[in-house]
């Protein structure tokens, strides 16, 4: 890794708008990937009758995704540009990998959205721009993609802006916080260098947007909270879970405490990129055994945290909620599946407690009997087994979650008091 910041990019949008192309394309126009790696994809997508497919490839390189021609897992790969070392989280875009779509979006600093030109805004790019919005992506860089496939012309690409700028302004992003980009990513025009073919363009092209992103603040000064994504068995070492430093920074030698599995120990030894590093900051990728800790102690979903100020779990929690889609209408005793950080717990919502007005914050109704699409809520929610959670005032980054329902993202929102269990 260089000295250059870094940042986590999620790679958002509709299946088949292009994005896998995209993150092929990118990868290989910063020297991240060798060009004969390239001409090996590409021989083998041919074979397979897939021709064209050869950057999407790249990311692709599971067998099974390959053979289904589909992105599954969230691949994690790295690519410099003079400003950053971006790690890319290219989240999926088949409606039933939204989970991890969350849990991709949750771990990014900022997004590229990704919308075909010939395709327009769809319904999965909706609920994707909500989600980003709703975990708390900071800036949104809109890629129009495919537009070697409208000949370039200007006003397509004009209309999906105005179609995608609608969306963000229903979500309440804002639209000048967005860039615009019109480009091809098969054809390589405006991700590397300026395209002939739009003349009538002259912004940026996609990485010099990617430059001038802010730069995430790394949230050092508060408490360490990392949420666990696997845990491995690892021979020679032992027990390793791996996760993403949210908050605060994780050293060897720290008594460090994982909730709500309530097992606790010290760190042995902390590795990023196969390498054994002292510590690891946030946004750091990172694996490390713990002194005492064994596999079957703590699972996907527990948040490593100091021993002497652990995690919090909730017995209950209040939440501002935003409906996005369900068939009817929400009441108390609700029960879905909440997505917060890595864990997945089912939680009923026990109260409703006031309806807000979405456009102006303020309080619409006091403890109404339901609530419904497009409205906004504060509820009280009671976890079906423990869950750790924190206030999104104090830990933004393990304040935000998505509910989900009979297979759809059916609200998002944020954790406003936990009342500890």
């Amino acid at each position: 890794m260089s000295d250059e910041q870094h940042q986590n990019l999620a790679i958002i949008g509709h299946v088949d708008h292009g994005k896998s192309t995209l993150v092929g394309r990118l990868l290989y126009e910063t020297g991240s990937v060798p060009e004969h790696v390239i001409e090996q994809h590409k021989e083998e997508a041919e074979e397979k009758g897939k021709g064209g497919f050869e950057f999407a490839y790249v990311m692709d390189n599971l067998a099974e995704e390959r053979e289904r021609g589909v992105t599954i897992d969230i691949a994690h790969q790295e690519f410099s540009t003079d400003a950053y070392d971006f790690t890319i989280v290219d989240c999926p875009g088949h409606r039933d990998f939204v989970k991890n779509m969350i849990t991709g979006a949750s771990q990014a600093d900022n997004a590229v959205l990704v919308v075909a030109a010939d395709d327009g805004v769809q319904p999965q790019t909706q609920e994707h721009v909500f989600l980003a919005r709703t975990l708390g992506i900071g800036e949104l860089v809109v890629g129009v993609n495919k537009m070697d496939l409208v000949d370039y012309g200007e006003s397509e690409y004009k209309q999906v802006v105005e179609e995608v700028k609608d969306l963000l302004t229903q979500v309440r992003f804002d639209p000048d916080n967005a860039k615009f980009i019109p480009l091809s990513a098969f054809e390589g025009d405006n991700v590397a260098e300026e395209s002939e073919n739009t003349d009538w363009y002259d912004g940026e092209i996609l990485l010099e947007a990617l430059n001038n992103l802010p730069a995430p603040e790394p949230p050092t000064d508060a408490p360490l909270r990392l949420p666990i994504q696997d845990v491995y068995t690892i021979s020679g070492i032992g027990t390793v879970p791996v996760g993403r430093v949210e908050t605060g920074i994780l050293n060897t030698g720290d008594n460090v405490s994982f909730q709500p599995s309530d097992v606790s120990g010290e760190v042995k030894t902390v590795e990023m990129h196969h390498e054994e590093v002292p510590k690891a900051e946030p946004g750091d990728n990172v694996g490390f055994n713990v002194r005492g800790v064994g596999k079957d102690d703590i699972r996907r979903g527990d948040v490593c945290g100091p021993a002497e100020d652990p995690p919090s779990v909730a017995e209950t929690f209040q939440a501002q909620i935003v409906v996005m889609q369900h068939p009817s209408v929400i009441t108390e005793g609700y029960t879905p599946v909440f997505h917060a950080h890595t864990a997945q717990v089912a939680c009923t919502v026990e109260s409703i407690d006031k309806k807000i007005d979405p456009s102006s914050g303020e309080v619409a109704e006091e403890n109404p009997d339901f609530i419904q699409n497009g409205d906004a809520a504060v509820v009280t929610v009671r976890p079906q087994k423990p869950l750790s959670i924190e206030p999104s005032s104090e830990i933004p980054e393990l304040g935000s979650f998505a509910i989900r329902d009979m297979g759809q993202t059916i609200a998002a929102g944020k954790v406003l008091s936990v009342n500890e269990r």
